[in-house]
């Protein structure tokens, strides 16, 4: 393969995922000509295109104009695909996207930051105390950053690099940062790890990527997970810890905290709501005083930071109604999620739609699921998104839904999901998952903003 600044031609497989199309963004941007696949048209690929990026949908060879010298895949665009096995018949190189953030990281300063939630949110809230100091970076996001409707940030001459570093197929162990952060560390792609010892390994060889001078910051109780012998860093939203939170408080939906040990921030307000998100702004925080922004500089911007698509998004806040949509997929996310509106909405009742990603994390974690969604006060379950899997013999979304607590779940077809909640009372809505569920948020906003106004 040739040196990535020798490359004037990329085909992306899988370009509409959220990390692929992050990375096209910053070829794009070199004036690399960009082009790829992607199964179905989404809002991302809609802006790809819009911003010059050529996109096709169909999986046939013929569709390719230019013939490219890189092609850089995603693991969730199967092998048995036809435009794969036709570069790899042209025998044109063809690597993982981790394979490319990782050859980026190693010629500039990186932050990573990993962690089995957190991740987005915390490199959006970084990536904007950054911008809020003028410190020339690049952003690999792995969600759309409000602030700036995108989830790549480039300039020239970039003092750091800011990356999510993903947990799944190992892919973070390609990175090379200089500052590592780790929010948490929970079961999950058991798919790829088939037992907790092997991800806790995986995590302690991320920890292990940073040099002798570098900086790792973790979250409560990680280190003591890991394998990791130099000194680190914890933050936490109570003392001890290096990074701690005092005087919590929550005015008009939003939360104001003061910023204790190693630094000192009072009266810092977040600017997006949900009480999960002090703690990752403690950890951007952490993060961008290592780097040596000074304290004024971060409260400053996360006082404007307005958070992530899909992160406790308020789609529509009406006198009598509320809607969310969040990522949440994982139970820690879930309880997270729902817990944040129960204080800020104490008094309303709350709906949660889910739907489950994948068919080994739903049969995995069925019985965490069900405990954090019987918090809810009632629950729509949507049939499991599968995503790069195939079905496994005796595993639906019934694994869940007969474990909830009381009588209040129902199994809903995608289908149907409209017609249902117009039937609802409806006071705060939730919809959750890492599937396509984000694909309702717009009918669901109509459906409840036709109500208001009935």
């Amino acid at each position: 393969m040739k040196q990535l600044d020798q490359i004037t031609n990329i085909y992306f497989l899988g370009i509409g995922g959220i990390g692929m199309s992050a990375l096209a963004r910053y070829f794009h941007q070199r004036g690399v000509n960009v082009s790829g696949y992607d199964k179905t048209p989404s809002p991302v690929t809609a802006a790809l295109e819009k911003e010059g990026v050529e996109v096709t949908y169909a999986d046939d060879p013929s569709t390719i104009r230019i013939m490219p010298e890189l092609v850089i895949r995603t693991p969730a665009v199967p092998l048995t695909t036809t435009l794969y096995g036709y570069f790899l018949h042209k025998q044109i190189p063809i690597r993982k996207r981790a394979e490319i953030l990782g050859i980026i990281s190693a010629g500039i300063p990186t932050i990573g930051i990993a962690g089995t939630h957190g991740k987005t949110t915390i490199a959006a809230m970084l990536t904007h105390i950054f911008k809020t100091a003028s410190v020339p970076c690049i952003s690999f996001l792995g969600g759309i950053a409000t602030n700036y409707n995108t989830n790549f940030l480039g300039e020239a001459n970039p003092q750091w690099m800011i990356a999510e570093a993903d947990e799944f197929d190992r892919s973070f162990l390609h990175l090379s940062p200089k500052i590592a952060l780790i929010s948490a560390i929970d079961s999950d792609h058991m798919d790829i790890y088939k037992n907790e010892e092997a991800l806790l390994e995986s995590f302690s060889l991320f920890a292990k990527k940073l040099p002798p001078d570098g900086t790792l910051i973790t979250g409560k109780d990680v280190s003591r997970k890991i394998r990791y012998e130099n000194p680190s860093l914890e933050y936490h939203r109570d003392y001890p810890a290096d990074y701690y939170l005092e005087n919590v408080y929550a005015d008009s939906g939003h939360y104001h905290a003061d910023m204790a040990g190693l630094i000192t921030i009072r009266d810092m307000q977040i600017g997006h709501p949900g009480k999960h998100n002090l703690e990752n702004a403690l950890a951007a925080t952490a993060l961008a005083h290592q780097a040596g922004i000074a304290p004024q500089i971060i409260k400053k911007a996360l006082n404007s930071f307005l958070g992530v698509k899909r992160r406790f998004e308020i789609c529509l806040h009406t006198a009598k109604m509320v809607y969310i949509d969040d990522y949440a997929h994982l139970p820690e996310e879930i309880n997270a999620c729902i817990s944040s509106a129960r204080e800020m909405w104490p008094e309303k009742k709350i709906t949660v739609v889910f739907q489950p990603h994948l068919y080994s994390r739903t049969r995995d974690l069925a019985v965490q699921f069900a405990e954090s969604l019987s918090e809810a006060d009632q629950l729509i379950l949507m049939d499991i998104y599968p995503a790069r899997e195939k079905p496994i013999p005796g595993v639906d979304v019934n694994l869940i839904l007969k474990k909830i607590k009381g009588s209040k779940a129902l199994h809903c077809s995608r289908e149907k999901l409209p017609d249902v909640l117009k039937a609802l009372e409806i006071e705060i809505l939730i919809t959750m998952g890492a599937g396509d569920i984000d694909r309702f948020a717009e009918p669901i906003k109509k459906i409840l903003t036709n109500r208001a106004m009935s």
